[in-house]
């Protein structure tokens, strides 16, 4: 119920994309314990992306075009549909002065946003950011896109539409919502006495440069930005415990994402747990990174790893231990997010433990 959050008001001022990235920081920002009047706003930084943006808006702004014409369009629907909307309307929700932008890189968006925003604080151009990834996309014109595509799951029974790694898996559910962490320098966290669920420690970032929406086979690509990620944390591979794939449920990308690790890994890729989350959640395109470094820092901090639900028929293509169907208490020092979107973006973080 937005209403709960955000006033009428507001709501007919900002597609559903922008209010669940409201809502999200709102709670990001309760739950950091972050006091916004003992912070430098000038060095408060803000980066949220969305991979589409306003399709809510779009829509029905399309439908008022063709059936009523062009004076009934909303004065509203340029500033409503843009996609650095929500990172905008964050900044001015919470007064933060800093860089305020949006990474648009489709269904990396929020992995990339993050990295974006750890580099940013790392460099010292901020003490601290309110970031991640917003998505409303389940409208009739976004589904029939995708569907025509053939990237969307066509099964009618729900047990079998999900299914990351899966043998029988053929396409992907569309979820939404939004995914807001808040993230600081540790100096600035531990000063003001923050709630730290975990530390990002590491980012890679790279492109296939080989195909609009097919990734690379071979995953050379993606197996890179976990290399650069793992290098930037200044571990080892075999550091690393629990990696949140991307885990579409589709043919390509679990294949590709599965020889990517092996790639990235070697024989230690077989001694990891790597689970994809979208098997619960869905597909949030450009929010699923951030919800899923949020789900990959609570493995963290509290030693569960969340499984792949639904899973039944084994592939030797996806061979890794992917955490069937039950969650897993393991210790988990170290944590990898992977994202992998539509263009051949790849991005990877690291998550440590904080003791």
């Amino acid at each position: 119920d937005i209403e709960k959050f955000l006033d009428k008001k507001e709501c007919r001022r900002l597609d559903k994309f922008t209010q669940y990235a409201l809502i999200a920081s709102m709670e990001a920002v309760e739950n950091a314990k972050l006091d916004l009047n003992q912070i430098d706003k000038d060095r408060f930084a803000v980066i949220v992306g969305s991979g589409i943006g306003g399709f809510n808006t779009n829509e029905k702004e399309f439908k008022t075009l063709h059936t009523k014409g062009i004076k009934r369009i909303s004065p509203m629907y340029i500033p409503m549909t843009i996609i650095n909307a929500a990172a905008a309307n964050i900044a001015i929700k919470f007064g933060a002065r800093g860089m305020c932008t949006s990474v648009v890189t489709a269904c990396a968006t929020g992995t990339n946003s993050i990295g974006d925003a750890y580099r940013h604080i790392k460099d010292g151009y901020a003490d601290i950011a309110i970031t991640g990834g917003c998505e409303s996309s389940i409208t009739p014109i976004a589904i029939a896109g995708f569907t025509n595509m053939r990237a969307l799951s066509t099964s009618k029974n729900k047990t079998k539409a999900s299914i990351p790694f899966d043998k029988d898996r053929g396409g992907f559910v569309m979820g939404e919502g939004a995914g807001i962490l808040v993230i600081e320098s540790l100096e600035h966290a531990k000063k003001r006495g923050a709630n730290i669920l975990a530390e990002i420690v590491g980012y890679g970032s790279t492109c296939d440069a080989n195909h609009v929406t097919a990734p690379l086979e071979d995953g050379s690509m993606a197996a890179q930005a976990m290399t650069e990620a793992v290098k930037d944390a200044g571990i080892k591979p075999e550091n690393i415990d629990y990696i949140n794939a991307h885990g579409t449920s589709t043919k390509l990308n679990d294949k590709g994402e599965t020889n990517a690790i092996k790639m990235a890994f070697g024989e230690h890729a077989y001694k990891l747990a790597v689970s994809s989350t979208k098997s619960m959640t869905g597909h949030m395109l450009g929010a699923s990174g951030a919800v899923e470094a949020i789900i990959s820092a609570l493995a963290v901090k509290n030693n569960i790893i969340p499984p792949t639900i639904n899973y039944q028929v084994p592939d030797d293509d996806c061979d890794l231990d992917i955490v069937p169907n039950r969650a897993r208490e393991s210790r988990v020092d170290y944590a990898m997010s992977n994202s992998l979107g539509f263009g051949g973006h790849n991005a990877s973080i690291v998550l440590r433990k904080v003791v």
